[in-house]
């Protein structure tokens, strides 16, 4: 990581790579967090009498509350700052985690609305987690770093599932499906505390040099962006005039519909993944969690290369367009291998088929830098928010539209094609309504 983030200079500090690692890390836990249903699911389901509709709606939980809480999660962030949101916001989730556990103990019609219940409150305290990731990358990283910071950050999601897969897998099969929850929000607690005492601003943090400082401030990294609010710049009107300005941009508007779509990979892969594994190829609940991590490696792979030859374009081109649409667009296609499974018949190549999917889904999945790219000085985290609101409007659609398939055909081929072809539509967004990528500059309210 390192060697990629330009290290020209040996007198300069790297507390921007240590904040980094430290958004990957916690990027992990955040999303193993909501991949505990998916692991614990076949034996939950069985337990509790879930049918495929049911279980689908109890995976869209997470992703009704984290959708309407993106854009007042953002405006947290832009007031208080994202080092002591994001710090609650980490605690919180991690308790809501633990508290799945407890509903093995309950029973019937409450054991499920309870969870539903705590799924949507899990949802909630997450809001927050990417709209920070973006506003500290943008803060601590100077443009030409902040493609391969962002898909380092952003390739978390593939590492939880390598890290936790396996883990959660043992768990839920030697202890119960519950211990998976008490075992990930525990570490989840761990991880907030770890983050209140060692991650602060580029103005603030005790360990950064000057030559640093100097370095990301002239490269462009909004050094002020999380500054005490008396020392930030004025704002260019409200928060409701940035919504506003902001969907009514083209650009803006056609990421916002490749998030949604390549979201929509990321929650078949967080929902449905390890029940297609266990109920379609007939694996056990222990046998899909390792073999989940080979795709979910190499999707972690893709999500590091992607980011360094998007900068690597930039870097020869000078030209940002170019150097966030050619990984998205092209990592989108290759995505769409997903939709092969359905014409092989051994694990092999299945495995290796999701393997390829995600790989390029990872190499596209720069959804995050464009954000850092784009969004106005003075509006960091809405922006974040409304990106976010509308990408993970997937995580709603997704596990329902795939469980009504599943009701209704009883295989999940129609659910590998419907996931393929939003891999299609995300590439087609870039290419044709995204248009040039530059930042947003807010018009000011009369």
């Amino acid at each position: 990581m390192s060697a990629v983030l330009s290290a020209t200079d040996v007198k300069r500090s790297r507390v921007r790579l240590f904040i980094v690692t430290m958004l990957f890390l916690v990027t992990t836990v955040n999303y193993a967090d909501r991949a505990t249903l998916s692991i614990a699911g076949p034996a939950l389901s069985k337990e509790l009498h879930l049918d495929p509709v049911a279980m689908g709606w109890i995976f869209s939980a997470f992703g009704w509350s984290y959708v309407v809480a993106q854009v007042p999660g953002g405006w947290l962030l832009d007031r208080y700052g994202s080092r002591l949101v994001y710090a609650f916001s980490i605690m919180v989730w991690s308790l809501f985690t633990v508290l799945q556990g407890w509903v093995g103990f309950l029973s019937g019609g409450v054991a499920v609305s309870v969870l539903f219940a705590l799924r949507l409150l899990v949802g909630v305290a997450e809001a927050p987690s990417f709209p920070a990731n973006a506003r500290i990358v943008a803060a601590w990283f100077p443009g030409n770093e902040r493609g391969t910071a962002s898909a380092f950050f952003n390739s978390g999601q593939y590492f939880a599932t390598v890290l936790f897969a396996p883990l959660m897998g043992w768990i839920a099969h030697d202890y119960g499906w519950r211990y998976v929850f008490f075992v990930m929000g525990g570490l989840g607690i761990t991880m907030g505390l770890v983050w209140v005492k060692t991650v602060y601003g580029p103005k603030e943090h005790p360990s950064i040099n000057e030559v640093e400082f100097d370095y990301i401030k002239d490269g462009g990294a909004l050094v002020d962006l999380d500054a005490p609010q008396a020392k930030r710049a004025p704002e260019a009107g409200s928060g409701w005039d940035h919504i506003r300005q902001l969907l009514s941009n083209r650009m803006m508007l056609g990421v916002y519909l490749g998030q949604y779509c390549i979201n929509t990979l990321t929650y078949f892969f967080l929902t449905w993944f390890p029940v297609y594994l266990v109920k379609e190829r007939g694996l056990s609940i222990l046998q899909a969690g390792f073999v989940a991590t080979l795709p979910a490696l190499c999707g972690f792979i893709g999500g590091v290369l992607g980011g360094i030859i998007s900068d690597a374009i930039l870097r020869r081109t000078g030209s940002l367009t170019m150097a966030r649409k050619i990984p998205i667009v092209g990592g989108m296609l290759l995505s769409m291998s997903i939709i092969a499974c359905n014409y092989v018949d051994g694990q092999a190549l299945v495995v290796g088929f999701m393997a390829l999917a995600f790989f390029g889904k990872g190499i596209g999945a720069l959804g995050w830098a464009v954000v850092s790219d784009t969004s106005p000085k003075e509006a960091g985290g809405v922006s974040g928010g409304l990106f976010n609101t509308f990408g993970n409007l997937s995580s709603i659609t997704t596990p329902i539209v795939i469980g009504y398939i599943l009701a209704a055909t009883g295989s999940f081929n129609g659910a590998l094609v419907f996931v393929g072809l939003n891999a299609l539509v995300a590439a087609f967004a870039y290419l044709v309504i995204v248009g040039k990528i530059e930042r947003v500059v807010l018009k000011r309210s009369s």
